[in-house]
């Protein structure tokens, strides 16, 4: 097992990755904003995982084992904060609304060096404003603990376009609908249909960050047609695939 690096202060920078970049499981003191402003972000803890296009960032709270991977070129931003700062009260990881205002904020934020100017710490604090206003995203794709469903979800994971019924899938494992239902509920606190939607909307936007064509995506995720996956899409993210793609590459 890989030793965890430990980080104490999370750093506020902007950096960037290039498409595939790992970066190993670490945890920092402090609570740490993640944003990607071009690229698509996955972040892998041991409940799940996050992804995050660029109208979303994902807050990392203190002492949370976390790991990074960049998906196309990646223009990552971290704000670090100090524990007292928790502007959310939240203690998981989570995925937050980005508006063209907190966007601006965070780059501006991370760009910059912090001189300890009275300027710097007002930016500070409108930030801390904006983020308090960000609605949060249910885009957690929560890792199971039961045998049973880490079978299942290992099999949908490599292929999100199985299309297998809850019943044929519980064949191959050797479980009931009915245990399976019940073990999606009190595992991983969504039904069956969810997770799987859930699933795909991920890998579709790692395929779309990868500047895979809107048709072939659709394929690739299990959706029966492109304006099927438009649909689903559009209602989790506010726009099309068409104009997501266009935020990632603008940076």
């Amino acid at each position: 097992m890989k030793k965890v690096r430990h980080e104490p202060v999370a750093p506020t920078r902007t950096q960037q990755l290039t498409p595939g970049t790992a970066i190993d499981a670490h945890r920092h003191d402090d609570h740490q904003i993640v944003y990607a402003s071009r690229g698509v972000l996955a972040i892998t803890t041991s409940a799940g995982s996050w992804v995050a296009p660029a109208t979303r960032a994902i807050w990392v709270p203190a002492g949370a084992v976390h790991a990074h991977q960049a998906h196309g070129e990646l223009e990552l931003h971290l704000v670090g904060l100090p524990k007292s700062d928790n502007p959310l009260g939240l203690d998981t990881p989570t995925v937050l609304a980005v508006s063209p205002l907190l966007r601006e904020l965070i780059l501006a934020h991370t760009r910059i060096s912090d001189d300890g100017s009275p300027e710097r710490a007002r930016l500070r604090a409108v930030l801390l404003d904006q983020l308090r206003a960000s609605p949060q995203q249910p885009l957690h794709l929560p890792s199971p603990t039961a045998p049973q469903l880490q079978a299942l979800c290992k099999i949908l994971r490599a292929d999100p376009a199985d299309d297998r019924t809850l019943t044929e899938l519980g064949r191959e494992i050797g479980a009931s609908n009915r245990t399976l239902s019940r073990l999606f509920r009190s595992d991983l606190g969504m039904t069956f249909p969810q997770w799987r939607t859930q699933l795909r909307l991920h890998h579709a936007l790692v395929l779309l960050a990868e500047n895979t064509p809107v048709t072939t995506v659709a394929h690739h995720c299990g959706w029966s047609s492109a304006s099927a996956f438009i649909d689903v899409f559009h209602r989790a993210f506010g726009h099309t695939p068409g104009s997501h793609r266009q935020q990632v590459q603008a940076g």
